[in-house]
């Protein structure tokens, strides 16, 4: 049986390769999938359909903008359509039904749905569970439209047009939590071949190869003979006589530009391995991007060098120069860059300009020497990067360094006794005070509700003049909130210090890519029972539970760009995770990664991380560049490591304090949802900065 060929129209949705895999699965070959706004399309290539979906996206139907294509396309279609949300609404719309505001915004709700177990809902038990992300409804339909499928408020959530092969649903079948989604597709395809059988629509003629700009596409252009140099990963192996802050102290805080990945608390699957390295050995770079001129600087001992180019693509052809030996080792770290990613590099990922940070875009070290240590087993490895010309320097180092850590004559450099608190210089002001923010959050919600967004995850920025010593304030915070992820970069006049207990992503050698995205928190009670009660009510609130869904189906959304059809899998749903200052909802999503896509491919159809965004993603950052009025700068973006095995991980930079020239900010933050209480976002900001109003005794003004 031939394959049904599947035209997918993206409404620039966050769901639409959720959809992508679905299909795949269901038809056994890729649906082709375009934009709304397609230049090359001419209705001709219909012909080269045997049916079509058009996404859900933000915005009515009745808005040429909104909708593009879409319009033309259902009117001119002779094979079977399907719309979800949008599209479902825009197919009742053209045929003479109300689009209206919903009772009230449903986004990332579960609803039971009660339908006739006909057409699109043969063999889909009545009722069953779907999944809702939509603020508006259809009403009054039409005499040519018959309702299939209602939700528990009576609102219309699927339709058939009586004569002509046209359908809709309002809910969003190919949500996690969304019952029977694959059955209904598969009936779609059923009623496409019988169709097809009764000659009532064609059979799809070969289509011409990249007719179409793919919109999800993740191009890099490498040279065709480019000549790898072979590199190898040199070793030591020791027990860990020292803690971490020493050995950090000891080994690398005298370099100008030097890094610690410290996972100071284990637990959950991760936390095992700590990274400690700098950029000062004799293959060591430094590179910063700016990306509104699109140049990235790259450092040496030796020379400077501009490179004119996008951000992703550089990173890519520089890690594919290298051809490295690697030894077994416990870890994926095998040197290479290691820093951070800036929240405004999303005009690279998501075309979407925005304010101009005061920081680096990005900024990375190339590290050839690194120690990490193994807290499982309490161990330390030394770790070093040697070819031909500087085998004789990293055989050295690891000697040299490997003789101070076991040295009974080793005169440790300890870190300086600990003061009780560190001083502000100015007290805390926020960007958007609290008035300002309730305003903020106001205007969120008014988005949401005229149906621009499902999920704000609006943010403020906290600053303040400080002349503490970075290094004193990162000892200091990881005492205070221990985290699984937190790091210290030391960047020339910059100091990053982060305590994110959130993973953005990692890549496995074995090519598996993993994100924890985390949305829902509740403050840490001393009295047992009160912080019992609080991670429970955490635990049933519909409120986060439909939070962490929309960014897990974000996520899943943004894998599934680069993933092996059918690969992308959610292990750990709704989870709670519990730290030093707060417990955590948190989701684990998975998925293999497509032949021929690079690590560096993967962390662009990603970027920004979801739960700092919300949903539908480009929308919504637009939304999020005109509320809040200032670039996040470092905030938001993502921090770690590019691995020249190919591993990657990464953190969500948050709860991250940054310090540069005798000044202090740190950004904090929530998602915006229609059941989101203002006061209490606010005061969740309060509980998310916490670690740093201890450090520093210090509090955000209530007025």
């Amino acid at each position: 049986m031939k394959p049904l060929k599947t035209l997918l129209i993206d409404n620039y949705d966050s769901f639409t390769h959720n959809l992508h895999h679905l299909i795949t699965c269901v038809n056994g070959t890729p649906p082709v999938v375009i934009r709304n706004d397609e230049k090359n399309w001419q209705n001709d290539y219909l012909r080269y359909f045997d049916n079509i979906v058009i996404s859900p996206g933000p915005g009515r139907p009745e808005k040429a903008a909104d909708f593009g294509l879409c319009r033309d396309i259902i009117e001119s279609a002779a094979i079977p359509v399907l719309g979800i949300c949008l599209g479902h609404q825009g197919i009742c719309a053209i045929h003479g039904a109300t689009i209206d505001l919903a009772p009230e915004p449903r986004h990332g709700r579960i609803s039971p749905i009660t339908h006739q177990q006909k057409d699109l809902f043969r063999n889909i038990p009545s009722p069953f569970s779907a999944v809702r992300y939509h603020s508006l409804a259809v009403y009054d339909l039409p005499e040519t439209l018959e309702p299939l499928a209602r939700s528990e408020d009576g609102l219309v959530m699927a339709v058939a047009h009586r004569s002509k092969p046209l359908f809709g649903v309002q809910f969003h079948p190919e949500s996690i939590c969304t019952e029977h989604g694959k059955t209904l597709f598969t009936n779609f395809a059923e009623i496409t071949r019988t169709r097809q059988k009764e000659k009532k629509g064609h059979i799809s003629s070969p289509m011409p190869e990249n007719l179409f700009s793919s919109p999800h596409a993740n191009t890099l252009t490498l040279p065709k003979e480019k000549q790898k140099k072979h590199y190898t990963v040199l070793h030591e192996q020791l027990p860990a006589t020292i803690d971490a802050e020493t050995l950090f102290n000891t080994i690398f805080r005298q370099s100008a530009y030097a890094v610690w990945l410290d996972s100071s608390r284990r637990g959950y699957g991760s936390g095992r391995f700590s990274i400690l390295c700098d950029a000062g050995g004799p293959l060591g770079r430094i590179a910063s991007a700016d990306v509104q001129k699109q140049c990235i600087s790259v450092t040496t001992t030796e020379k400077h060098e501009l490179i004119e180019d996008d951000f992703f693509n550089w990173l890519e052809k520089d890690l594919d120069a290298y051809d490295i030996s690697t030894p077994d080792t416990p870890f994926e770290f095998a040197l290479g860059w290691v820093g951070y990613i800036g929240y405004e590099m999303k005009s690279l990922t998501e075309k979407v300009q925005g304010p101009v940070s005061p920081f680096p875009d990005a900024c990375l070290l190339f590290c050839d020497r690194a120690a990490v240590i193994d807290h499982e087993e309490n161990r330390i490895w030394l770790v070093a990067l040697s070819d031909n010309a500087s085998g004789e320097n990293a055989r050295a180092w690891l000697e040299q360094t490997r003789s101070k850590l076991m040295s009974t004559d080793t005169p440790w450099t300890a870190p300086a006794p600990l003061p009780r608190k560190l001083a502000l210089e100015t007290p805390l002001k926020l960007r958007h005070e609290k008035a300002d923010y309730l305003d903020l959050i106001a205007q969120c919600q008014k988005a949401l509700r005229q149906g621009e967004s499902y999920e704000i995850c609006l943010t403020n920025m906290a600053e303040a003049s400080c002349r503490a010593d970075p290094w004193t304030a990162w000892r200091m915070l990881r005492q205070i909130n221990p985290v699984p992820y937190g790091a210290y970069l030391q960047l020339g006049d910059i100091a990053v210090l982060s305590c994110s207990p959130e993973r953005f992503l990692s890549i496995s050698r074995d090519r598996v890519i993993e994100s924890k995205p985390i949305k829902g928190t509740r403050p840490r009670a001393e009295n047992p029972a009160i912080d019992r009660q609080l991670m429970n009510d955490l635990a049933a609130s519909e409120k986060e539970k439909a939070e962490n869904l929309m960014i897990v189906d974000l996520v899943r959304n943004d894998l599934g760009r680069i993933a092996r059809p059918g690969s992308v899998t959610v292990s750990r749903l709704f989870d709670i995770e519990s730290y030093q200052t707060v417990h955590q909802m948190v989701s684990t999503i998975s998925a293999r990664i497509q032949d021929g896509i690079s690590a560096s491919q993967c962390v662009r159809a990603a970027f920004p991380g979801g739960s700092m965004t919300g949903a539908p993603k480009k929308r919504t950052l637009e939304i999020i560049d005109r509320l809040e009025a200032g670039p996040r700068g470092i905030y938001s973006g993502a921090l770690g490591y590019f691995s020249l095995c190919g591993a990657v991980d990464l953190s969500i930079i948050i709860r991250t304090l940054v310090m540069s020239d005798g000044k202090l900010s740190f950004g904090v933050g929530g998602a915006i949802t229609a059941l989101s209480d203002p006061e209490e976002e606010f005061e969740e900001t309060r509980v998310k900065a916490r670690a740093f109003l201890t450090l520093f005794d210090a509090d955000f003004s209530d007025c």
